[in-house]
């Protein structure tokens, strides 16, 4: 798994852009589920067919990144941001664009650090002028994180692990499960959901699931004088009772926490201040669907170097099986 790990956080796929990461989760299970399709916003939906209850399951393929707004005259590009970056993790910074091309991060001369602002910052490709600059990138071209995956044993540190983490429970989870669930369900690869949940909405709609669950990253609270917050990486996945975009209905809520405990599955309660995930917009379609949402606990998200615990991936995915085998 930390192998699939590597393919997908090195993959190329900032929002509006899946189609290198969508192509790569395709290969991985294609072979395993009855049905699979890409929908018109570019979701890739697998179904498991089944006479049970209609469940959907939510990890979103995108991450954040960078956009192309203008070139000087020196070919230095300025931008936009694509999601939630912050100048400060994007300073000294490689990225990559889609043709390959990787540049740096400056800025114009600040004389203090509070004046570190997008609007300071350029893309440096090492071009000599516009002319040149022109050639290699054009306006609108978007970049993400140019970083490799890095292997600590019990740790893992890659970019986008928001939320290529969450594909990689939902890819093992399709090889798991086989047809040990009478359940129908839609395993969705969400876009766009770092600019507003967009995939899921549309996905949701069209699905009208009778439960839904989404598979994302969430803050912790164990790094030193961190914001204080019950969430600490190892100690299991999170099972979410609150965010920004969500109150989680109590029905899939403790159904995903007696899962865990009938199966000796170390959890924890994820009550998060800020943020949201894809379960945000399913649970609002149409008449409303109860949904919930398992976490795996991160640190220094919507950085290069996000880290995680293997462990916590792993028992994320065995609750998840579980949870969907479960549920009547």
């Amino acid at each position: 798994m930390k192998q699939l790990i590597k393919k997908l956080t090195e993959t190329y796929g900032p929002s509006g852009n899946e189609h290198n990461i969508r192509k790569k989760i395709k290969e991985e299970i294609q072979d395993y589920v009855d049905e699979l399709r890409v929908d018109n916003l570019g979701n890739l939906i697998a179904v498991k067919k089944g006479n049970g209850k209609k469940i959907m399951v939510a990890a979103h393929m995108d991450e954040v990144g960078l956009i192309v707004t203008s070139i000087d005259e020196k070919g230095f590009l300025r931008f936009s941001k694509v999601g939630g970056v912050s100048e400060f993790y994007l300073l000294g910074q490689r990225v990559i664009f889609e043709n390959g091309i990787i540049a740096t991060l400056g800025t114009e001369k600040l004389e203090s650090m509070k004046e570190l602002k997008m609007d300071k910052m350029f893309i440096d490709i090492g071009a000599k002028d516009k002319k040149e600059a022109e050639q290699m990138i054009s306006i609108g071209d978007q970049a993400c994180y140019y970083r490799e995956f890095s292997d600590l044993n019990k740790r893992i540190i890659a970019k986008a692990l928001d939320d290529r983490i969450g594909c990689c429970v939902l890819i093992q989870t399709i090889k798991d499960i086989g047809q040990s669930s009478n359940n129908e369900i839609y395993f969705v690869f969400t876009v766009q959901e770092e600019v507003g949940l967009r995939g899921a909405k549309t996905s949701a709609f069209s699905i009208n699931p009778d439960i839904g669950i989404a598979v994302d990253v969430t803050a912790t609270g164990d790094t030193p004088k961190a914001k204080t917050m019950a969430v600490e990486l190892g100690k299991g996945p999170a099972i979410k009772i609150k965010d920004n975009s969500i109150l989680c209905h109590p029905k899939v809520r403790n159904h995903l926490i007696q899962t865990a405990e009938k199966n000796n599955i170390p959890y924890q309660l994820e009550v998060l201040e800020f943020g949201g995930t894809d379960s945000g917009a399913i649970s609002v379609t149409k008449e409303g669907i109860p949904s919930g949402v398992i976490s795996i606990p991160c640190r220094y998200i919507h950085t290069p170097s996000e880290m995680i615990d293997y462990d916590d991936v792993l028992n994320a995915t065995k609750l998840l099986t579980e949870a969907l085998i479960s549920f009547e």
